[in-house]
Order: structure tokens, then C-alpha cells, then sequence
């Protein structure tokens, strides 16, 4: 029998770690929380302090069992649990059901699965920290005070199944204030002007910018006839030439938040997806035993921190230098610490600068490969020197109208040779060069082009843009951006269209109740400054009780408000104006886990439902009969089939047009990637040119 027991979150863990440490030790896995407040139940008494009531999660008794059984057999016991809140709550629940003394030497943090970090980790065990704990506690019993309070009020006033959390109400609340904005935008029109500039051979674009150096703004059609008129000829004067060099500082390494917000930006990954993936990089993958064996290739994911290790530092200097030479290594001094950062470890960056992505392609499943060489990339660039662009800004004017031009090239590329961080835009960021220009020159126009724009209103919510926003509010922390986004989607509050967030009736309905019953609830500040008091009992400043009892009598006399006169809400079905097939009743929309669909109105003694198809004016290819409708997936994925199915079972997953090929006359589909669309035949070599 082994001296020492090491219990870890993950059996994945537990084998890598188990190797590293050697016979000694015997690493076990507790698989997340063994004990934990009860499912079908508050489990917290606000008479009695907000005692919280623990009891072994249903499924985990064996596991705890077991864990007991080789607990009595050990010299020594280790808590190796993940480095944060929950961590430090699973080893602290774990102590008191192994009977380990709690302010002993027996907890062990790690911020990397590899050999040297886990062997230095168990050089250095502390106690386990209950500051950490009762921050983790204050916050699992407030979300139980709110949501075991509210959700079975919204049960009896609107439906089953609906719950109102504390960072998810918030969430949801900002997806509906932005589709408020949208509908209420009222767009206002707007003129600019755009010329094309001959210097000999080279030509370059300039847009109006006022007359006699006054910025002037053109509201109408009449005033860019206005400035027309005001044109002499097709010949302008350089009138100023600014020439700068402007240096360019690399993205720091990924957090949680940031690299949920770019691997949605470049991998089109759902935050979900990007927390589960990097979780298997940090736990670990089998590199093959000449490699070393199931190693953790990325560090910690779950942090809202920068900071870098000086070991780290130190390997990718040397890289850097390897590969590219001393005059692409940065010097780091724009590494500083989000103020609202906790810090308690580092950024999410590679273990090792060494492993290369391109040394793993065997090794790695394509999106764990994807994700792997975005972290990397980012954390080398983050060490490299910033790229030097030369910028050049032009003033062009005729008859004392005023046209400008920039410019940039880079100079040196520096960190841009590794990455470069993605934008919510959906342009392309290009260098653009002009002319060598110099002041008193004169240049032609070939084109002067006034165009009419309308003022935009404000885009729909991505993932990316809503994580973004809970950041800068301070609303939530990276534990819970992935599982709030999941959460409000499983209930039905908001559904996806075109990967951008669209609050359903369910949804707003709610916000309403919360926000006349519950108003601190939903408020961004007030949820954003309990965030900050829930942080400082992790810095020992507050004791986590009086937080909780600050909040909960105000919340109570609300509640109680709130079962007197809160009245109960009819969702009426929406009638679809076709009668069921099965028996005749009318079929009406109603609204489930993936937004709406159709269901027979005489429920339950009738149980036919069926999706709602959207026709994109397509003749079935394939039986020429039936038409082709817009489906989805299990996974939610979108896919094009013939509507008599399972008649016809032609499906495809580019979206068929309905003209044929002029070359062949077969089928003509859109391609669809993350840059263009791109036209092309089913059957021969036909394209058409790409679309943006």
C-alpha cells in the first residue's frame, strides 16, 4: 500500500499525476464536489446564521467510500484539488469527511500538470486557506437564497422549469436592453464622399473631411452638391504631409474571458466548447512515451490574471531569440494586472514554449490542435517586441475643400510575424499604402463618389461581445461567463440567430416580473458591487455572514411583496393556421428548449409535434416534387433537406440555390466559410466569384 494519498478533481489527472510522483503515492479521483448543498432542496437556514446543509451528493457515495476506505490506510493526505474557490471547497469538504485536520499541511496547488510543477508543488503543501473557502460559500449560498427563492415563484406565476440566478438574470436583462435599442433606433441619414487619387502610375483613396481645415458634416444630398459645385477641377494640392512612426504593443496572454472571446472570433468556438477543450489540454494528453507520456500542455484555463512566471519568461526569451533573432523580443513592459484581477495565478499560456503546435498534430484531435496553437501563439507574441508601423496622413485640397488620406506599412513586423488578435469587426484589417507624397504636389482625381449611408443601430450580442461586456461591468467571474451564456439558452429566454443572441417572449417576460419585483437583482451595478464584496471575503477583509445578511433582509420583504401581488402570467399559444394531420386540431407554436416549434393543440390526448421549416424557394433536386426547407442537427447545426422526407432524402449541408449551373445545368450551392461565400456547382469545376 502506497505511504501517501493525493486526491484530485479528474481521473485524467489522476493517472498523469500519479506517474510523476512515483509508488509512494496513490492518486485517487474525487470527480468535482463529493458533498454539496441538496438539489431538491434550499439546504440553507437564514434563521440560523445562513447555515449552509451539506449532505454526499446522490451518485457520489461510492466514491467517498472508497476514498475513506484508503484514507485510513495512509500516512499522509493531499488535497490536490483545483486552484481556485472550488477547489478549495471540494478539499475543504473532503478534510472534513477524511477526518484531516483542516490547518495541517495537507493542501496542494498547482498551476501545471507537469513533472516540475507537481514536484515542487508537494515541496511546498499549505493549509487549506478558508478565506478561499467561505468565498466560495458566501456566493453558493446567495445564488441559492435568490435562485431557490425566485425560480419557484416563476414556476407558480408563469410556468415550470424557469429559473431567475443572480448573474444570469443580469445577462439576459443586458441581450434585452440591446434588442430594446434596436427596435427603438430610429436611423438618420448620412452623406460621405470618396475620391481616387492619381500620382503617375500609383492611385490611392481620400475621403472629404470639411472646408478651410473645419471638419463638416454632410446630413443631405444637397449638401454634397453643395461641395461638388465648390470643385474647380479634377486637380487637388498635397497641402500637409504627416509622416510617423507608430509602434504597435502585442495582446497580453489569454485569460478566461479573452480567450473565450477569440477563439469565438477565429475558431468560431461557443464559449462551452472552448472551456471544455482547454480542459482537456490542462489535464492532459498522451504525447507517446518517448515524449513523456500524458502531459498537461496548457496551463490553469479558468483565471482572470496575466501575469506570466519568470521561468516561462525565461524559456520563451530563448525561443524567441532561436527563432527569430534578439530584435523580436519585447521587453514585457506593457504587462500590467487588471485592477478587478484576483491574480491568484497565471495567464493561460503553453507549459512548454518548446512544444511547438505543429510537433503535436498527431497527438491532438483538430479543434484541441486549433485551440492549443491559438494559446500558444498568443502567449509567444505577448513576449515579442512591438511591430513599427510608418504612418503617413495627407491633406488634399481644391478651392479650399478638403479631402484626407492615411496611410500605414509595417516597418517591422515584431510580434505580427506570430499573431495578430482578432477584432467584433467584420472588416479586414489591411495595410494600406499610398504614394510617395510630398507638399505643393498636385494629383488628379479619376472618381469622386458621394454615397449615402444610414446610421446603424447598435449590433445584437455574440458570445464574445456579451462575455466582453460582463467583464468590463464586473458581472460575473471566468468560472461562470460558459455556464451562465448555457444557462440562459437551456431555459428558453434567448435562442441563437445567426450566432448572435435574440431574447424569446419567455425571456422577456420575465425580466418584466424581475424587474418590477426584484429590481437589484438585474441592476448591473448593484450585482456588480456584490461581486466586489463577495471578493473581499476572499481577501479575509469581511466575514461572509454579514455580506449575506446585508443582502437577504431587503431581499426578503421584496419576496414576500412579490407572492401578494405578483399575478400569474398566460404564455397563450400562438395558433399556426394549419390543422394537425393526426386529428384535425388546430397545431400552435409553442416555445421549448431550442426556441419554437409546432405542437397539436390537443395536448396530451394528441402528442404530434414537428419542426417549423423555413422554405428557401428551392425545388427538390433530387424527386422534383417536394421543396427545400432549412433543418437543424441534434447538435444545432443547420442543414438543407427536401420537405417530403422520408419520401426524398436528399439533404445538404450548403444551402442549394435555385438557378442551375449555366455550365452543366445541375445544382448550385453556397459554400460558406468564416471569410466568403463562395458559389459552386454540385457536379462540375463551376464557380462564381467569391462574396465577403
Amino acid at each position: 500500500m502506497a505511504d501517501y494519498l493525493v486526491i484530485v478533481e479528474s481521473p485524467a489527472k489522476a493517472k498523469t499525476i500519479e506517474r510523476y510522483l512515483g509508488k509512494k503515492y496513490k492518486v485517487k479521483a474525487s470527480m468535482g464536489h463529493v458533498i454539496d448543498l441538496p438539489k431538491s432542496q434550499m439546504g440553507v437556514d437564514a434563521e440560523e446564521g445562513y447555515k449552509p446543509k451539506y449532505i454526499t451528493i446522490r451518485g457520489k457515495g461510492d466514491i467517498l467510500k472508497d476514498l475513506k476506505k484508503s484514507a485510513k490506510k495512509a500516512k499522509k493526505i493531499y488535497l490536490a484539488a483545483d486552484p481556485d474557490r472550488e477547489g478549495e471547497a471540494i478539499a475543504w469538504h473532503l478534510a472534513h469527511a477524511l477526518n484531516v485536520d483542516e490547518n495541517s499541511k495537507c493542501r496542494v496547488v498547482f498551476n501545471e500538470i507537469t513533472k516540475e510543477a507537481i514536484k515542487e508543488s508537494f515541496k511546498n503543501p499549505r493549509s487549506i486557506d478558508t478565506d478561499l473557502v467561505d468565498a466560495q460559500q458566501a456566493r453558493r449560498v446567495l445564488d441559492r437564497l435568490v435562485g431557490y427563492n425566485i425560480s419557484p415563484l416563476l414556476w407558480k406565476k408563469v410556468k415550470k422549469g424557469l429559473s431567475a440566478g443572480r448573474v444570469q438574470s443580469v445577462a439576459l436583462k443586458m441581450i434585452i436592453d440591446r434588442e430594446n435599442e434596436i427596435n427603438q433606433f430610429k436611423p438618420e441619414e448620412y452623406w460621405s464622399i470618396e475620391a481616387e487619387f492619381q500620382k503617375d502610375k500609383e492611385t490611392f483613396e481620400g475621403s472629404f473631411y470639411g472646408i478651410d481645415g473645419k471638419k463638416l458634416e454632410l446630413s443631405s444630398e444637397s449638401d454634397v452638391k453643395d461641395i461638388l459645385n465648390k470643385l474647380v477641377d479634377k486637380k487637388f494640392t498635397i497641402d500637409k504631409v504627416t509622416k510617423k512612426e507608430r509602434r504597435r504593443n502585442p495582446a497580453k496572454p489569454f485569460t478566461t474571458s479573452s480567450l473565450q472571446q477569440e477563439a469565438a472570433r477565429k475558431l468560431n468556438f461557443r464559449a462551452k466548447k472552448t472551456m471544455m477543450i482547454a480542459q482537456q489540454l490542462y489535464e492532459g494528453i498522451d504525447l507517446g512515451k518517448s515524449a513523456g507520456g500524458i502531459t498537461g500542455l496548457i496551463t490553469y484555463m479558468r483565471t482572470d490574471s496575466t501575469r506570466i512566471s519568470n521561468t516561462a519568461k525565461e524559456e520563451a526569451k530563448g525561443y524567441i531569440v532561436d527563432k527569430f533573432g534578439s530584435e523580436f523580443l519585447g521587453s514585457n513592459t506593457n504587462e500590467k494586472v487588471n485592477e478587478k484581477a484576483q491574480d491568484a495565478h497565471e495567464a493561460i499560456r503553453p507549459t512548454s514554449v518548446m512544444r511547438e503546435p505543429n510537433s503535436l498534430k498527431a497527438v491532438l484531435s483538430r479543434e484541441q490542435l486549433r485551440l492549443y496553437k491559438l494559446i500558444w501563439e498568443r502567449f509567444l507574441a505577448s513576449q515579442m517586441a512591438p511591430a513599427v508601423l510608418d504612418t503617413m496622413s495627407v491633406t488634399l485640397k481644391n478651392n479650399n475643400v478638403e479631402f484626407r488620406s492615411t496611410g500605414s506599412k509595417v516597418k517591422f513586423k515584431g510580434f505580427m510575424k506570430v499573431y495578430v488578435e482578432g477584432t467584433d469587426d467584420d472588416k479586414k484589417q489591411e495595410d494600406k499604402y499610398l504614394p510617395n507624397l510630398e507638399e505643393g504636389m498636385s494629383v488628379n482625381t479619376n472618381e469622386i463618389n458621394p454615397n449615402q449611408h444610414f446610421t446603424q443601430p447598435p449590433p445584437r450580442f455574440t458570445e464574445a461581445r456579451l462575455v466582453k461586456t460582463m467583464e468590463e461591468l464586473g458581472i460575473g467571474r471566468p468560472s461562470t461567463y460558459a455556464p451562465t451564456l448555457d444557462t440562459i439558452q437551456r431555459r428558453g429566454y434567448v435562442t441563437l440567430d445567426n450566432k448572435r443572441f435574440v431574447p424569446s417572449e419567455l425571456g422577456t417576460i420575465v425580466i418584466e416580473l424581475l424587474k418590477e419585483f426584484f429590481p437589484e437583482i438585474i441592476d448591473v451595478e448593484f450585482t456588480a458591487k456584490m461581486e466586489n464584496d463577495l471578493d473581499s471575503i476572499e481577501e479575509g477583509e469581511v466575514q461572509w455572514v454579514n455580506i449575506i445578511d446585508d443582502f437577504y433582509h431587503g431581499f426578503k420583504k421584496r419576496l414576500n411583496v412579490a407572492e401578494e401581488e405578483m399575478d400569474k402570467v398566460e404564455i397563450k399559444d400562438e395558433p399556426a393556421g394549419i390543422d394537425c394531420e393526426n386529428c384535425g386540431h388546430e397545431m400552435v407554436y409553442k416555445m421549448g428548449r431550442y426556441g419554437k416549434f409546432l405542437a397539436c393543440s390537443n395536448f396530451p390526448e394528441c402528442r404530434n409535434t414537428k419542426p417549423i421549416l423555413k422554405e428557401i424557394g428551392v425545388t427538390c433536386p433530387k424527386c422534383k416534387e417536394g421543396n427545400v426547407v432549412e433543418r437543424k442537427s441534434k447538435k444545432r447545426r443547420v442543414f438543407f433537406g427536401c420537405d417530403r422526407f422520408p419520401e426524398c432524402d436528399f439533404v445538404s449541408w450548403d444551402k442549394p440555390l435555385s438557378r442551375p449551373c449555366p455550365k452543366c445545368e445541375s445544382l448550385l450551392v453556397e459554400k460558406r466559410n468564416k471569410k466568403e461565400t463562395q458559389i459552386v456547382c454540385t457536379n462540375c469545376d463551376y464557380k462564381e466569384d467569391s462574396q465577403g
